[in-house]
């Protein structure tokens, strides 16, 4: 299973012009994401210092930060897409003979050629119709349209460009051949539509073509809608393009790229480092010692980046070498990392609980409060069981230099004072988490470069680019959910499905209900790359768990805690995949002594989700 992207594309070539064109262009794409980036947390920022130190509140300003990020989204994914570094999952693909594979990727690539081509078509059509318009502040609508079609033309050129660069034979053959099945659908609807194939029959197809495919899994999403608007007559395309754009058009959404920013920040600033190493100097001679602060360090930081893989990489590349250099086992340390990843899915400021908060209306600050407590449950559970297997070690092996102690108690200091401001923000509801998590990227830029001295102007633009291109990979799968979310809502799946988990809740209890949604979550957050699992089922169980009096803040933990578990658990899991290639270490090796952790949480989860009062004691404290 590929860990960057799930269609191991042919890329364009660098050796010829066109080739080297497309990559300068690339380069200038991600520059101007970053750039689009820090303008929005300047934005953000400045409009929070004018509202809560100046009572002088912006008023535009969180239209433009809007506007900014929807370019964002659609540039930043432009720019993943032309590096193949869009997230699926190609396990079902591994499962054909290998013969057919070379085809499937390239039909793959027609797949993502044809959305982005579509989205360009609908997003021209939604321009020509917004100039009438205008925002509530009275700004031209056209502003939010324009980087929907640029983005998309320069999404239609990145994947045609990776698709003709296979076998001359091969990209003709996928390509007349996926010309003629549609249009051979499309020609029978046409011809004989009292035997049209349903559209909710094609939106299904298309969904499970893609997946199996291995196509990524943002336009997997954003395929199978299209294929339901498109055997639509009544339905415009350019409804398509305005559906996308509307899931990407969220000022709450900006907390994603920010907390990812800032735990990038943290990481490359020092902090990270300074704070593991204090820990090993703490823990290092106790039974057990590598595996708590693997615990401790990974619910750390996951108080200020937000990214299950952020905290896994800033974590594992500094607790692997010391595994390394103290003659532990690497297959188990990965393991327990990958098992505290789970863990860290419900610590403030996780992606995923803003992703459900946003999408089943749940108040996020809400939610943030409701996983602390289940986190600490299973950070318990976990660091019992690394206490009975684990070893003791010797810390002076760990690392073959030692900074001096009152530096590592000063670098520890900044980074808690960072994770003690994100939390007061958030609790207080003095901010809100998009512009608590602005601020948090203003102070790791200020601890870095007063407090350290370790970032360059080159390392921070760089950190930019990067997290503009990982926000713009998100934040697609985001707004091609939304497109998802309008065709079911038309062929009404979420009264049917709550209908039928309404009936199952009657014969078998409410309890039996949130553990079958609990399995749900289990089995698609490992198909769907976690986020998408959370996207498409999160707005259609919660409001059937509030009719059957589950409380949405202990619904939205348990489901958000069993997503992750899918995500990192084998043999499926993306984020394993992901754990294995950061530490070095294969998913083979470390599927079996990781089994052990993935019990506990199981059944850690279960006792979570049975009794309520561990996610609802904390909001009802404090009131929210």
């Amino acid at each position: 299973m590929s860990v960057d992207t799930t269609l191991p594309a042919w890329g364009f070539r660098h050796d010829t012009q066109p080739g080297r064109w497309l990559a300068r262009l690339t380069q200038a794409m991600e520059w101007l994401a970053a750039a689009v980036l820090a303008a929005d947390v300047l934005v953000v920022f400045l409009s929070v210092v004018y509202r809560y130190f100046l009572h002088d509140p912006v008023d535009w300003a969180e239209e433009a930060a809007r506007a900014l990020m929807i370019v964002l989204v659609f540039f930043g994914a432009a720019t993943v897409l032309a590096r193949s570094q869009h997230v699926g999952v190609d396990f079902f693909r591994q499962m054909l003979p290998a013969s057919w594979h070379p085809a499937m990727v390239q039909v793959g690539h027609w797949m993502i050629a044809f959305v982005s081509a579509s989205l360009l078509v609908s997003s021209v059509l939604l321009l020509a119709d917004s100039y009438s318009q205008t925002t509530p502040l009275g700004l031209p609508q056209w502003l939010y349209v324009y980087p929907v079609v640029a983005g998309s033309l320069f999404m239609t050129l990145f994947a045609v460009a990776n698709a003709v660069n296979a076998p001359a034979r091969l990209v003709w053959l996928t390509l007349v051949a996926s010309a003629l099945l549609l249009g051979a659908v499309y020609a029978w609807n046409a011809l004989a539509p009292s035997h049209a194939i349903p559209r909710g029959l094609l939106l299904a197809a298309g969904f499970f073509t893609g997946l199996v495919a291995g196509v990524p899994i943002g336009f997997v999403l954003a395929f199978s809608s299209l294929l339901y608007f498109l055997s639509d007559p009544s339905l415009p395309i350019l409804v398509y393009s305005q559906q996308v754009m509307a899931g990407s058009d969220h000022f709450v959404l900006l907390a994603i790229p920010f907390f990812v920013l800032a735990g990038l920040l943290m990481e490359s600033n020092g902090m990270s480092s300074r704070l593991i190493e204090l820990l090993l100097r703490v823990f290092g001679r106790v039974r057990g010692g590598l595996g708590l602060i693997t615990i401790t360090a990974t619910a750390f930081f996951s108080g200020v980046s937000g990214s299950k893989l952020a905290d896994v990489a800033a974590v594992g590349g500094i607790v692997m070498p010391a595994v390394r250099r103290t003659r532990q086992d690497p297959n188990e340390a990965a393991g327990l990392l990958a098992s505290t990843a789970v863990m860290a899915e419900t610590i403030p400021p996780c992606i995923n609980m803003i992703i459900m908060g946003f999408v089943a209306n749940i108040s996020i600050a809400g939610l943030f409060m409701a996983g602390l407590l289940p986190a600490v449950v299973m950070a318990v559970a976990l660091a019992t069981l690394a206490v009975i297997v684990g070893r003791k070690i010797d810390p002076d092996e760990a690392f073959p230099q030692r900074r001096p102690l009152l530096r590592l108690l000063g670098g520890a200091l900044v980074a808690i004072l960072m994770v003690a401001m994100i939390g007061k923000g958030v609790v207080s509801g003095i901010a809100t988490s998009t512009e608590v998590s602005a601020f948090a990227v203003v102070y790791a830029l200020v601890a870095g470069g007063l407090a350290f001295r370790e970032l360059s102007l080159k390392s921070i633009a760089q950190l930019f680019v990067k997290s503009a291109s990982m926000a713009g990979s998100i934040l697609f799968i985001v707004a091609a959910a939304s497109s998802l979310s309008f065709a079911l809502t038309i062929e009404q799946v979420p009264q049917a499905m709550s209908a039928t988990m309404v009936a199952f809740a009657q014969h078998w209890g409410s309890t039996m209900f949130l553990l079958l949604a609990v399995l749900l979550m289990v089995v698609f957050g490992a198909v769907l790359e976690g986020a998408p699992a959370l996207i498409i089922f999160g707005p259609l169980l919660t409001p059937i768990a509030a009719q059957l009096g589950v409380h949405p803040l202990h619904f939205g933990t348990v489901m958000v805690i069993a997503m992750g578990l899918g995500l990192f658990a084998p043999p499926v899991g993306l984020g394993l995949f992901a754990t294995c290639a950061l530490t070095g270490t294969q998913v083979k090796d470390v599927a079996r002594p990781m089994l052990k952790y993935l019990l506990v949480l199981a059944l850690t989860l279960v006792l979570l989700a049975l009794v309520p009062s561990f996610s609802l004691w904390l909001p009802n404290r404090l009131g929210l």
